[in-house]
This record gives C-alpha cells, sequence and structure tokens, in this order.
C-alpha cells in the first residue's frame, strides 16, 4: 500500500488518471504533510499542492482535512494489517513471529510517528475522530481474534486483547519518540520485554 512506503513528497504534475487513482495520490501526500507537520500545521491547499492538484480537486474528493485526515489513518492502518498478515503467512514459531511483529511494528510506528501523534490528539479532542478510531479498534480485535484462531490458539477474551493492544502501541511509541534515549533506559531490553509480551498474546 502507497502509505507504507514513506516517500518523501514529490510535488510534480500528476497524469490524468481515474478518480481513485487522484483520491489515492490526495491521502499518500496528505499522509506525508500530517506526518511531517502535524494535523493543525496542514491545510487543505498544502496538501493539494503537494499531490500536484489544484484546490479544488481536493473539494471534489474529500469534504474538509478531517475527513482526508481519517482516510489516511485508515490506509495506515490497514498496511500495517497487512504486514501482519504476512508475518503469519510465512510460518514459524510463536518465539520468530513475536520479533517479526515486534520490529515491524516499531518500524512503522517510528516512520509515522508524527502522523500518530495527531491521531492521539485528535481522539482526545474530535468526537468524530474519536467515534471512528473506536471502530477501527473493534477491527483490530477482530483480527487478532481471527489471526490466533487461524493457528489453533486458545481463545482471548476482548479485554485482554485491548489490554495488549494499548501496551504494546504505548511502548512503540515511546520507542519511535526517542523517549528511552531521553530518560536513558535500554532499548533493547524493551523490545525483549515487548517479544515476550506477543508471545503471551498468541499462545
Amino acid at each position: 500500500m502507497p502509505i507504507a512506503t514513506g516517500r518523501r513528497l514529490k510535488p510534480s504534475r500528476p497524469l490524468r488518471g481515474a478518480p481513485r487513482e487522484t483520491r489515492q495520490r490526495l491521502v499518500d501526500a496528505a499522509a506525508l504533510l500530517f506526518n511531517r507537520d502535524g494535523y493543525h500545521g496542514t491545510d487543505s491547499n498544502e496538501i493539494a499542492h503537494a499531490a500536484g492538484y489544484a484546490t479544488g480537486v481536493f473539494y471534489k474528493h474529500f469534504r474538509d482535512k478531517r475527513e482526508i485526515f481519517l482516510a489516511a489513518y485508515l490506509a495506515w492502518s490497514r498496511a500495517e494489517w497487512e504486514e501482519v498478515a504476512k508475518i503469519f503467512a510465512g510460518g514459524g514459531s510463536n518465539r520468530e513471529i513475536a520479533r517479526k511483529l515486534v520490529g515491524m511494528s516499531i518500524k512503522f510506528h517510528t516512520r509515522w510517528r508524527g502522523l500518530l501523534a495527531s491521531l492521539r490528539e485528535l481522539v482526545f479532542s474530535d468526537p468524530v475522530v474519536r467515534r471512528f478510531h473506536r471502530r477501527q479498534r473493534r477491527k483490530q480485535l477482530d483480527h487478532m481474534a481471527k489471526l490466533r484462531r487461524q493457528r489453533g490458539s486458545r481463545s482471548h477474551r476482548r479485554e485482554e486483547d485491548l489490554v495488549h493492544l494499548y501496551t504494546t502501541e504505548r511502548v512503540y511509541d515511546a520507542i519511535a519518540q526517542g523517549d528511552l534515549r531521553a530518560l536513558g533506559l535500554s532499548e533493547k531490553f524493551l523490545i525483549q520485554a515487548m517479544v515476550q509480551t506477543v508471545i503471551a498474546a498468541l499462545n
């Protein structure tokens, strides 16, 4: 998925294409701008220009900045779960899978730390974003249960899975934001702890 590439903004003139391609180009540009400048540091004019379009094109596809932000977050979330599915499809022991999942998650949270920081702020302050985020949470819990069933693991309470999501995400964010270096803590130790946490969720 394009959003997972982390490529730089390239405000070149796009080829004329299908509306879906135009929309995707706008979403990709928005994701990069939100990631670099934050939600409040980005506007629709900048997004359109970064994608290579006039501002009017933006409003043919999105009502406002919030709508394209949610589209960018949704693309990010889908890209992450696609990578999770690939890791599971590759097989291996629970420890091997856990190591790959932790490494992938840290990479995603580091590459897109600006976008995720804006998401956390908006979940707190914007009820529309909060409702959207909770719908995505339910889907994440469904994904976790499905993957566990495919491996023949025991069933978990959804409450347990939610604790796992919140715990691991916060730690991945801390690593991505450089908190461990600032606190003089061992990233290696924390990564090993996360691997153990993921193994427990897989059993």
